[in-house]
């Protein structure tokens, strides 16, 4: 087994772990960056000496190509940089991540895309309501924690893994998946992040006239910057705050008006999914919202007993890794792990 070093480089902070060969496993992170090469300094410090044999990144986008993760060279990096405006809130950040390590190590890099996991999708799920020759279809993202998620669900469930089960990956990004026999079929987001559920600071799926109406307003920077930064939870709260921890301590009213429409654009999408599907056999919460917030999952879960889910009040509070009442289907709490996930693809390239 060799040293694994994983990088999520984003657009004002880094994660890494390093995976030693030993088995063990060291996390760090570094927030709040204005300049991500003294970060990646301070890492090299951290690291203590430890030099990695191969060095796996996140990258939110891999545009049309279905492979899970590809070692970087030069014509890799050059298609990377082609598809940027595919995740240009994301993109940018995993970019700088790749080239910082380029320069620190002189390991094999490799490229795991969180968009290859939904490759599996159905033509129903892929295609967007737009002429064809326009080239845009739904791509979805998240896929490395889906993944994770996905290769978790056989030991936490037996066989009723290979069912219909959504999994809700609620965070400041946010977005739900429906797996079937353990891959994806559907899911919320669409052609960018920007799609799908409202989150942190985008607003999810809006009415087109809504982003025509918007275009004649403002310019492409000013609206592109409206759209990845000013909206969501954000614009709900009325400026107050785009965490949902903040809003939930909030006593402001349009903190809570924020709260109660995330709960229901969460349910919406659970409904939609289940119908697509035929119904649903499990529920799973993940991501920093999804992990934590009780609360949360309560007001998502309390009208959704007509899908034969409900909460065992106690286990919810106590975020325990199965939450759901004894009559219930299943109803599933997993901490996201993509560094997990990026490890085991880089495995698969690690030099003998």
């Amino acid at each position: 087994m060799k040293t694994i070093l994983t990088i999520n480089s984003g657009s004002s902070s880094i994660k890494a772990s390093l995976f030693d060969a030993d088995g063990s496993r060291r996390n760090f992170r570094y927030e709040h960056l204005r300049d991500h090469a003294p970060a990646f300094d301070q890492l090299m410090n951290d690291l203590h000496g430890h030099e990695p044999d191969i060095v796996g990144h996140r990258f939110v986008h891999g545009g049309e190509i279905v492979d899970a993760a590809r070692l970087v060279d030069a014509a890799e990096r050059t298609r990377l940089e082609g598809i940027v405006h595919l995740a240009p809130l994301h993109l940018p950040g995993n970019l700088l991540g790749l080239d910082l390590c380029r320069q620190r190590f002189d390991v094999p890099q490799v490229a795991c895309f969180d968009t290859a996991f939904h490759s599996t999708m159905p033509e129903l799920a892929k295609r967007l309501p737009v002429p064809q020759e326009l080239g845009l279809r739904r791509y979805g993202f998240h896929g490395l924690n889906y993944a994770y998620i996905a290769s978790r669900l056989p030991e936490l469930i037996g066989d009723g893994a290979r069912g219909k089960i959504v999994v809700a990956h609620l965070g400041s990004g946010a977005s739900l998946c429906l797996l079937e026999n353990l891959k994806s079929t559907d899911t919320t987001m669409g052609y960018t992040p920007a799609g799908g559920i409202v989150m942190g600071t985008r607003s999810g799926d809006l009415d087109p006239g809504v982003m025509l109406e918007l275009a004649k307003r403002y310019d492409a920077a000013q609206l592109s910057d409206i759209v990845f930064h000013h909206m969501g939870l954000l614009a709900l709260s009325n400026g107050e705050s785009s965490e949902m921890s903040e809003l939930l301590v909030s006593d402001n009213a349009q903190a809570r008006f924020a709260v109660d429409y995330f709960c229901r654009e969460v349910r919406a999408a659970i409904g939609s999914l289940a119908a697509k599907s035929s119904g649903i056999d499990a529920l799973v919460f993940t991501g920093g919202i999804g992990e934590h917030a009780a609360s949360i999952r309560r007001e998502i879960c309390q009208p959704l007993d007509f899908l034969g889910f409900s909460l065992d009040d106690d286990a919810n509070r106590a975020n325990s890794p199965r939450i759901e009442n004894t009559d219930s289907k299943p109803v599933l709490v997993v901490s996201a792990d993509e560094e997990a996930m990026i490890a085991d693809l880089c495995r698969g390239f690690a030099p003998a």
